[in-house]
């Protein structure tokens, strides 16, 4: 398969590569740094250069046509402010949605989080932006008629990935990046994941089983 990932310098993302690569898919990270260049390519994908909160839908739209899916990794970031939550957690998932439709990309995976359906629509603590501005990317997304997965995992960790799992509506807690792109990689090829949110947490199933669960 051919993947493009838009945010393909995050955590998540770079482990993400390294598995499809791994498995000989074609990957496309898209990056807004240059600098960002050499750690997508080894990890076996391509990189591309494009900053998602200055493009349109034309040139991202020319970076996805003939994949056979996208991923949304990209993110704002911990230590930006309300402002850059609207413009990539939200702007640019849509934007990522409007270039697969334009292309003709039918399968869209997107990284969300749990607790978009608590977001306090009247704060404006940049975390409840966050959540709310996610929660409206989901929603943008699951209104089309795309193939898509929403994905969303509890606090991320470094802990090494153990590829077991949790899966469903769950409470909150935890899971390893590596388990989060080891849950990717499985959706892009599980077609009965097609149409389904999610959350994801460490849990005891092995990852093809608890998705099989869904």
């Amino acid at each position: 398969m051919r993947i493009v990932i838009a945010g393909g310098h995050g955590q998540i993302a770079l482990q993400l590569e390294r598995l499809l690569a791994e498995r000989s898919d074609s990957v496309v990270g898209v990056v807004r740094n240059s600098d960002h260049v050499p750690d997508v390519e080894r990890t076996g994908a391509e990189a591309v250069v494009l900053d998602l909160e200055q493009t349109d839908v034309g040139a991202l739209g020319a970076v996805v046509r003939g994949a056979d899916g996208v991923v949304f990794a990209a993110g704002g970031g911990p230590n930006s402010g309300a402002a850059r939550k609207e413009t990539v957690d939200k702007g640019a998932a849509v934007l990522l949605a409007d270039a697969a439709e334009q292309a003709g990309v039918r399968r869209y995976v997107m990284i969300s989080a749990m607790g978009t359906d608590r977001a306090d629509p009247d704060s404006d603590d940049v975390f409840q932006v966050y959540l709310r501005a996610k929660k409206a990317a989901d929603e943008d997304l699951m209104a089309r008629d795309l193939r898509w997965t929403v994905v969303r995992p509890g606090r991320l960790t470094d802990d090494a990935g153990s590829g077991r799992v949790r899966v469903g509506t769950l409470p909150r807690g935890d899971v390893p990046r590596a388990d989060v792109a080891a849950v990717l990689a499985e959706v892009l090829v599980t077609d009965h994941t097609v149409g389904k949110v999610f959350d994801l947490l460490a849990g005891d199933q092995p990852i093809p089983e608890a998705l099989a669960g869904l």
